[in-house]
Parts: C-alpha cells; structure tokens; sequence
C-alpha cells in the first residue's frame, strides 16, 4: 500500500511545489527532484530511509526499494546518505493500529504525512451506504512555508488521487 502512496505524494507535491521544499537557515529551497523518506521501525526506534527519484520509479521498484531500505534499517546497516535528501516523510502507522497521529516534521522539510490504520466504514453515496475502504491521513507542515488552506488543498488533491488511482496512471 505504501509504494502506492508514494506515487500519489510525488502527484501530489508536483501540483503544489511549495511541499516539495525545504528550509536552509532562512532560504527556501525548492527541490526539482523527488526523493520520499519513510519510516521504518527498528529494534534501536524509528529511522527515515529515503527513496530517491520517486517520480521515475513504477509501483514494484518502489516496493522493492522500499524493502531493501528496510532492511537495511532493522539490520542496522543504514548509511547516513541512505536518510539524507527527502523532499518530504511519510510515517505509516497502519501495521500498529490506530486512528490519527500527529506525525513530526523530519527537518529540513516542510511536510510529513501519517497514515493510520486503513478499515472499510460505511459511506454515504447519495442514495445509500455502501462499504468503502477508508485510509486516515494526518498532514503535518510548517507553516513559515505553507498555511492551513494550501495543506488542506493539498490533503483533498491527495485523498482523490488515492481515491481513484486512475488519476495519475493517465
């Protein structure tokens, strides 16, 4: 599920550059790349592997970066360039449980976004209910750099993308 939240995040950060940025002293620095760090649980706490150029990778070589990075991580084995360059963090809490979280800005970006435990609930469609698999999203960002209303935006373009995948395939 990861992997494919990661290409809905490079979506949506192409559509709102300002996400795609970090902070160096006072200067703002827009990145024209897409590297996404992850969280990964270890035996010594949580670590923040980055895959790099995100936005010219497919759903399997995610995935399988993703699980050699991890790897990597439980072994203890992380470089300190393996954690370095994110443009933006994703925490997944989803294999824990739980519903929201407040994920922390892994410096120097400005965004992170948690995902919690994704369960089917029953959506209203205008006419009847009917089952849909719900994923919560908590958005986390600086607001020296971005405000409440483009994190929302931000929030709504990603719920979509992921919402009908189609989006970013076309």
């Amino acid at each position: 599920m990861l992997a494919f939240v990661i290409k809905a995040v490079v979506a949506a950060l192409k559509k709102f550059p300002e996400f795609n940025a970090s902070l160096d002293g006072d200067a703002l620095v827009y990145k024209q790349y897409f590297h996404i760090g992850f969280a990964a649980d270890t035996p010594n706490g949580l670590v923040v592997p980055v895959l790099r150029d995100a936005d010219q990778k497919g759903i399997l070589q995610i995935s399988q970066e993703m699980g050699e990075l991890a790897k990597k991580a439980r072994d203890g084995k992380l470089g300190s360039a393996d954690m370095q360059g994110g443009c933006m963090s994703i925490s997944s809490l989803g294999g824990i449980g739980g519903t929201h979280f407040t994920p922390i800005i892994n410096a120097p970006e400005v965004a992170i976004l948690g995902l919690s435990k994704s369960a089917m609930k029953p959506v209203w469609d205008g006419q009847q209910f009917v089952p849909r698999l719900m994923l919560p999203l908590s958005l986390t960002w600086d607001h020296r750099v971005i405000d409440g209303a483009a994190a929302a935006r931000f929030n709504v373009y990603l719920g979509q993308i992921l919402a009908d995948y189609r989006r970013i395939l076309l």
